[in-house]
This record gives C-alpha cells, structure tokens and sequence, in this order.
C-alpha cells in the first residue's frame, strides 16, 4: 500500500497517469499507466466482442383462425426453409372482432405447425395469447451427429 501522494510522484517521474482502476476496494486500487492507451485499447476490444456476436434473425408467418389449409401449407414451407438456413421463426396468428373468443382454434394450428416441422425444429416458446394475437417461437434443431 503506497501512500497517494508517493504514487502521485511516481507516476509524475514516469510521465504516466495515476488512474484508479478499484475505487470501491478497500483500499481503493489505482495504476500507473497511460490513460489515453487504456482508454483505446478497452474500445478497440469492445468494439471487436461487438464484431464476434452473432446476431440471431427471426423471421415470422402471420396466420388467422380462417387461414385454410392450402395457404398455411405455402407459410409453412416457407418457415421450414428458414429453419433449415438456421433463421428463428415465429408464428403469429391474429384475432380479429369475435375470433378471440375461440382461442382453441388457433392453439390447434400452432400444433399442426409445431407437428409439421418437428424434424428440423424445437418449439422454443409454446403457444401463449399476447393481445390480440397468439404467439410460438420456433427455433431450428441441432444438427444431428452421424
């Protein structure tokens, strides 16, 4: 433990900066660097962490309870070709007036959906009612290992 003064002195000798690094330790910790170094280097790494991130894309299919058969089929062929390029899917079915007071019958579509695209995907976020809408998340499987 260096007094401030002394490390004030020392780091005026080694034309660095006194830079507290701790101050809620008790002591509070403080270096002998070039703040303007610091400072640069610590933006130069967040900046690359920033680059390594992988940015998740979702993708969603909108539906309602009266969506016949044949133009669901089209949404979900695209959804499976999404999931297979590794891309989130959520699938949304919207009310409009009364059609919210059978929920039912879009809680069976999302099943017939979740079912139809088992093989390459997991439901991430089961069937929940959000507003006017109800809401599943599909996200893609892993890959399986030969």
């Amino acid at each position: 433990m260096v007094p401030v003064e002394e490390a004030r002195r020392i780091a005026r000798e080694a034309e660095l900066d006194l830079v507290e690094v701790a101050p809620q330790a008790d002591p509070p910790v403080a270096r002998v660097m070039d703040f303007g170094k610091f400072v640069y280097e610590r933006t130069k790494k967040e900046r690359e962490q920033r680059k390594a991130q992988v940015k998740v894309e979702v993708k969603e299919i909108r539906l309602r309870p009266k969506t016949n058969e044949h133009h669901r089929n089209f949404k979900v062929r695209d959804a499976r070709r999404w999931l297979e390029n590794g891309i989130k899917v959520k699938v949304r079915v919207r009310f409009r007036g009364r059609e919210i007071t059978y929920p039912e019958l879009a809680l069976g579509d999302l099943k017939e959906i979740a079912e139809d695209l088992s093989d390459i995907a997991i439901v991430e976020q089961s069937p929940s009612l959000e507003g006017h809408s109800m809401l599943m998340v599909l996200a893609p499987a892993k890959p399986k290992k030969k």
